[in-house]
């Protein structure tokens, strides 16, 4: 077996393990079983459970911003449907993003240091494209001039994140989800000339 395929190999057993018992319960060695290497192997790859964890994680968050670049860089889109794929794609995926959740609710409990730089990451990669988006909105007439555009992203970026909470962590993104269409309807008309 190639090196690369063990490294995807024990990726793909920690993204189970962690998504099923998170990453306290998670331990090096029952990852090394279940991927069927030896513990080395995991140490060759990765230099700690923190390191696997945020390799996990980093995928999750290549996944989404994969995704929501396919809604950003779509030139058939009008801004306001941008916004609302981008929601909707958005809370769709990290619901699926089980180790990102972990990190969620590790501010509440602790904080996962070691992850810091993926979230902050994250944070300034929508701040820029959602920036984009409303950009795109004013220069062909669909959003009013805004006066201080990175403040209102900043307000964008603090709603998405707390429906984060109940969303993911409280488990309501099974009852809540239908009604992002309209909180996007919402933030548009905001929006609108």
């Amino acid at each position: 077996m190639k090196i690369d395929d063990t490294k995807e190999k024990i990726l793909a057993v920690a993204e189970k393990l962690f998504s099923r018992f998170g990453f306290h319960k998670t331990s090096m060695d029952e990852i090394a079983k279940i991927a069927r290497k030896a513990k080395g192997s995991l140490y060759y790859h990765f230099a700690s459970k923190e390191d696997l964890f945020r390799e996990v994680v980093s995928k999750e968050v290549y996944n989404l911003q994969s995704n929501l670049s396919v809604i950003i860089n779509n030139k058939e889109l009008k801004a306001t449907e941008k916004i609302k794929l981008y929601l909707i794609t958005r809370m769709e995926i990290l619901n699926n993003a089980t180790s990102y959740h972990e990190t969620i609710k590790a501010d509440f409990y602790e904080h996962f240091d070691f992850i810091d730089d993926l979230r902050a990451g994250l944070d300034m990669w929508e701040k820029n494209n959602i920036k984009k988006i409303i950009l795109q909105g004013i220069d062909k007439g669909e959003f009013t001039i805004i006066e201080d555009v990175d403040v209102l992203i900043d307000v964008f970026i603090m709603v998405l994140k707390g429906l984060e909470i109940p969303f993911f962590l409280q488990g309501k993104y099974e009852k809540y989800s239908p009604y992002i269409d309209g909180l996007s309807g919402i933030l548009i008309k905001g929006l609108a000339k």
